[in-house]
């Protein structure tokens, strides 16, 4: 009770003193500041690429098919064994799990 009578009692203009550190405390760590924009590039309009030469590219690449293989993992010169492999497995993975088929409907 006596600590809030001295508290309201301390003028308003002047702020308590920072208590002084232990002796043998460490120093506080030194906080440094880090914007989250630096090394920022704003974004440019690339210059477009004619279609001709775009469709040339990819025809060059091995076509669509090149570009589903890659985007599926297998790569472009994509092997069929590893693909077989890769069916084989989620049959394995859920082996005795059964699945009720839906009731027929009947014929009017």
């Amino acid at each position: 009770m006596a600590a809030l009578a001295a508290m309201a009692q301390t003028p308003p203009d002047t702020a308590p003193a920072p208590a002084a550190p232990a002796p043998g405390a460490a120093a506080p760590a030194v906080l440094t500041y880090k914007s989250a924009f630096d090394g920022y590039r704003p974004f440019a309009d690339e210059e477009p690429v004619p279609w001709k030469e775009a469709n040339e590219t990819v025809r060059q690449r091995g076509g669509w098919q090149a570009y589903a293989k890659e985007a599926a993992g297998t790569g472009a010169a994509g092997t069929e064994p590893a693909a077989q492999a890769a069916s084989d497995a989620p049959a394995a993975a859920h082996q005795g799990h059964t699945m009720p088929m839906p009731a027929k409907k009947e014929q009017p």
